[in-house]
């Protein structure tokens, strides 16, 4: 495995020296398609062919969020102050050792928060328990980045952990479709200007993973990094929080200091239970819930418990969520609310609701 991170490191030193311009690109993105294949088949052989295994966790409750960060950055303490569970603490590393559960309960969402052992450097080649910990992140929808105020280079190292494990944090699925087929050559389509990448460098990328016949079509301007992300297609889109933790251990000069220098979404104590308030609202609004209320025909909606979704669901989503056989047995939906265009507007399976709509569901 050795021989894999040399040469993994040579490719990314040519990287960073290599200054990025219209002349430079085509072997830059070389360069990156290189250590892209040359980590495929360093996780492929370390594991003999098969996928990491995270630790076994049923997921539960509307969402799960894990807990991500170096041993002792104070994962535990911020699990405890957060939910009800009483996770290992101790002022030394690697006092998890399992995956912990907890649950935090928040405007009416039901939240699972997983405390896993701490990443170190190399994780995404299986260190320190890191290829375990990484394929439970996989699973998760939102990751807390916890960095100790007291070692902000943390921040960097995990970042590139997480990518080099497949992870894109706070980023979608670029807009392109890359079809396979067995002859004919590439056929390279694109319905925006490319500021990043060309068709030559796009090609040879396609090359360098044994890729000779394919029609690609790339609807955004895209980086050669994203175009690599398509073709290996075993790629994760998650969101993030970059949490400051213990910073009641330092000065408020020292506070500002890594404010600026690693704006970070929270500033928290979780041993103080500083921040705890604002950092629950961050994950419920990280996480794009919305509210929904069901009703009854011929009753008052129920106001009280709402039911916890994702932005952007259908009504049709909304059945499946409530009863397996609704979908099956539905006939309309009533909806009052912003989604309507007036109170108790009937509406189909394919309607798109929002945040505060209450919804009466009428099933044969």
């Amino acid at each position: 495995m050795a021989l894999y991170d040399t040469r993994i490191k040579e490719l990314e030193e040519k990287v960073a020296k290599t200054k990025y311009n219209k002349k430079t690109q085509h072997a830059i993105g070389m360069y990156k398609a290189q250590i892209a294949r040359l980590r495929d088949e360093q996780v492929k052989k370390s594991s003999g062919g098969k996928k990491g295994e995270g630790y076994s966790v049923r997921k539960s409750g509307d969402a799960t969020v894990i807990l991500v960060g170096f041993p002792s950055v104070g994962k535990s303490t911020l699990l405890n102050s957060l939910t009800k569970t009483k996770s290992a603490v101790g002022a030394y590393a690697f006092t998890t050792l399992t995956c912990i559960p907890g649950l935090l309960e928040y405007n009416h969402a039901k939240i699972q928060v997983l405390d896993v052992p701490g990443i170190v450097h190399g994780a995404a080649s299986g260190r320190g328990r890191g290829t375990e910990v990484l394929a439970v992140m996989r699973t998760a929808d939102l990751a807390v980045i916890l960095i100790d105020v007291n070692y902000p280079g943390h921040l960097k190292v995990l970042r590139k952990e997480i990518h080099d494990s497949g992870l894109r944090l706070d980023q979608r699925k670029p807009d392109v479709k890359l079809t396979k087929k067995a002859r004919g050559g590439f056929d390279i389509a694109s319905t925006v200007k490319l500021t990043h990448t060309d068709f030559e460098t796009i090609s040879d990328v396609m090359k360098e993973f044994r890729i000779h016949n394919a029609d690609v079509v790339i609807r955004e301007d895209i980086h050669i990094d994203q175009f690599i992300d398509i073709i290996e297609g075993n790629k994760i889109y998650i969101p993030s929080l970059v949490v400051l933790n213990k910073i009641d251990m330092v000065g408020e000069k020292k506070l500002e200091e890594m404010k600026k220098s690693l704006k970070p979404d929270l500033l928290i104590s979780a041993e103080k239970k500083i921040g705890m308030d604002e950092m629950k609202e961050a994950i419920f609004q990280k996480l794009n819930f919305m509210r929904l209320y069901c009703k009854e025909a011929g009753k008052k909606a129920d106001l009280d418990v709402p039911l916890i979704v994702k932005k952007g669901i259908t009504v049709e989503d909304m059945c499946n969520k409530l009863h397996k056989d609704f979908v099956a047995k539905f006939k309309f939906a009533r909806i009052w609310g912003k989604s309507a265009k007036f109170p108790g507007q009937k509406f189909m399976l394919n309607h798109k609701l929002i945040d505060g709509d209450i919804v009466e569901i009428h099933i044969s």
